[in-house]
């Protein structure tokens, strides 16, 4: 594993930026929206943009779309 990485080094650099953009844009809209759970879940787990990406996906566009009406 050790080899892997790095030789692989760009690949870890990537998944560190993607996680972190994901993850920082989840807890703006989080903080946004004043969902103080979701905003712990996004800072707490590492998941390399899977959660925030759910969160931005369900809680972001209901909240979005009940603002239009």
């Amino acid at each position: 594993m050790k080899e892997f990485l790095i030789e692989n080094w760009f690949l870890l650099v990537v998944l560190v930026v993607w996680d972190l953009v994901w993850k920082l844009i989840g807890m703006y809209h989080a903080a946004r929206e004043d969902n103080k759970v979701w905003y712990i879940v996004l800072a707490v787990l590492n998941t390399i943009g899977i959660l925030p990406a759910i969160y931005l996906r369900t809680r972001h566009n209901k909240s979005n779309t009940e603002k239009k009406f």
